[in-house]
């Protein structure tokens, strides 16, 4: 993936002719041209969903068969499956008993640049963008002008670009937050060239410049097709840029975070009256999802994505047959430190949130990483719809990823009005919008908290209640300075049972070995 990818030419379904990326070194072929392909009106819409695709499968075959990146099993590959070990296993969230090569060093915080797990999701931020890339080569106005596409079309692409453009952005942001300073390549940059290595800010102002410009060109919040980008997506993607920009560039951005989060607020999204909704088979119903990726257990099969986190987390002495699958993996687990946030555990608890544990059949004292039955069983997602029916398909879920909803912007305005009151933000409603989520946990204002707990600790382990195992974890413990160091020490971190301190460069992953060798341009990230 060091070269940019030329004429991928990756459509969806049936118009899909290009061959799989297996090697990430080498720019797949195609046999058809893009004057071919692109002679179909269809095409436009139909590489955008390729485009959606990347997040949510594996390659151009069914689960398996046919993968984009190589050089690992491809159910491994997917790119949120990567996205939430990456978030969640150096975390005190989440801990996984799998023995395959270099997935325990992301339990303990003591990886390195050889590690294929962080490989693979590098590969699959730059595989995002190729795509992307070429997709904006093709449909440039010169391009479409040669085609003789309609004004009519033309107008329909004018929005695709603009969703492309997100998906594009999106990937950056992950690379930024997960691995710094990265390459910055775009429709733009000259092809088959190996890419310089882009500054953090220069990455950040990218992804600034390119949600803020292609917000008008979408949709409005919840005025779109679901699982398509809106101006909510790209507003909430946009806050959660600027909320993390101390960390980032070094200075923050709260105000601007603030800004993006209010027009959140105001889109039109409402919380969902039934919790458990979000993480089922009919999530796509809840009024809550901002942004999520679309998964079906009949046309979108993947041994990723939720496949992976309904299946991993049931064992102990759960029923597969309640989270309608065929069977669990025993894979992953919570530290009861996590659990311990909550009031109580399982269905009787009064915080509806925390039902979903259990701590029937196992030992809550993680005495060993690698044996299932230590930790608390978290079987957050289901195949079960809200009203219990069963999903479409017992292996293949269809329970969408919620990669963003509105709780998280609850939690982000009150966080930014204790960060920085001059922002605009008042603690009043921010106390409004907590005890709104904690309403609905609670079942009624039993769960309600005073103006004098409402503080940035109280807000740090709200989100681990509210958003436990949805991907924010690690970023959330980076900006309260609290993932490496001595502060805060959670079992398994740093390698031992107690914990321990680790370096502070950890809060970066490691540029891939490979891609080093591969690119002389690149320097490795302080400590690795």
């Amino acid at each position: 993936m060091t070269r940019i990818l030329r004429n991928s030419l990756l459509a969806a379904a049936a118009l899909f002719v290009g061959a799989a990326c297996t090697d990430p070194t080498v720019a797949p072929k195609s046999t058809i041209n893009s004057e071919t392909v692109f002679s179909e009106p269809t095409a436009y819409k139909a590489y955008l969903a390729k485009l959606y695709a990347g997040l949510a499968v594996t390659g151009q075959q069914g689960a398996a068969g046919n993968a984009d990146i190589g050089g690992i099993d491809e159910g491994f590959s997917q790119y949120f499956r990567l996205l939430w070990q990456m978030q969640e296993l150096p975390t005190d969230e989440a801990a996984v008993s799998w023995g395959d090569q270099g997935i325990q060093e992301l339990n303990t915080q003591i990886w390195g640049s050889s590690n294929s797990f962080l490989g693979a999701m590098y590969y699959r931020v730059f595989f995002q963008v190729a795509m992307v890339n070429q997709f904006m080569r093709e449909t440039s106005d010169a391009k479409l002008n040669a085609r003789g596409v309609s004004t009519a079309l033309k107008d329909e692409i004018a929005g695709y670009r603009a969703e492309a453009r997100f998906l594009r952005a999106l990937s950056y942001w992950h690379g930024l937050d997960l691995f710094g300073a990265i390459p910055l390549v775009t429709e733009n940059s000259a092809v088959e060239t190996m890419p310089a290595q882009a500054t953090k800010q220069e990455i950040f102002d990218f992804i600034v410049s390119e949600l803020t410009a292609i917000q008008a060109d979408l949709p409005a919040a919840r005025t779109g097709e679901y699982g398509r980008v809106d101006r909510g997506a790209a507003a909430m993607l946009l806050a959660k840029v600027y909320m993390n920009a101390e960390t980032y560039i070094g200075s923050e951005k709260y105000s601007e975070a603030l800004t993006e989060v209010n027009k959140v607020i105001a889109g039109g999204y409402t919380l969902d009256p039934n919790f458990r909704r979000i993480f089922s088979a009919d999530n796509h119903t809840s009024p809550e999802i901002i942004f999520a990726v679309a998964q079906d257990g009949q046309k979108i099969q993947t041994w990723g994505g939720m496949t992976f986190l309904i299946h991993a987390s049931v064992g102990g002495n759960m029923n597969a047959g309640d989270f309608s699958i065929d069977g669990g993996w025993w894979g992953v687990r919570t530290k009861l430190v996590i659990a311990n946030l909550y009031p109580a555990l399982g269905p009787a608890s009064p915080d509806a949130r925390s039902r979903f544990f259990t701590t029937d059949g196992f030992n809550t004292t993680m005495t060993d990483l690698t044996n299932f039955t230590t930790g608390v069983g978290s079987p957050k997602y289901t195949n079960k719809t809200s009203t219990g029916a069963n999903g479409s398909h017992p292996t293949h879920p269809d329970t969408d990823y919620p990669m963003f909803r509105l709780a998280d912007a609850y939690l982000m305005y009150a966080e930014i009005a204790l960060r920085k009151p001059t922002a605009g933000a008042t603690t009043g409603q921010a106390l409004t919008y907590v005890n709104a989520l904690r309403q609905r946990a609670y079942g009624n204002t039993s769960g309600n908290i005073a103006a004098g707990a409402l503080t940035l600790s109280f807000i740090l382990d709200e989100r681990a209640r509210e958003l436990f195992w949805e991907g924010h974890r690690r970023t959330d413990l980076i900006r309260f300075g609290l993932f490496t160091g001595a502060t805060k020490v959670w079992p398994w971190k740093g390698g031992t049972q107690a914990g321990r301190t680790t370096d502070a460069y950890r809060a970066l992953y490691p540029l891939p070995a490979s891609e080093l060798i591969a690119n002389k341009n690149l320097t490795q990230n302080t400590g690795y």
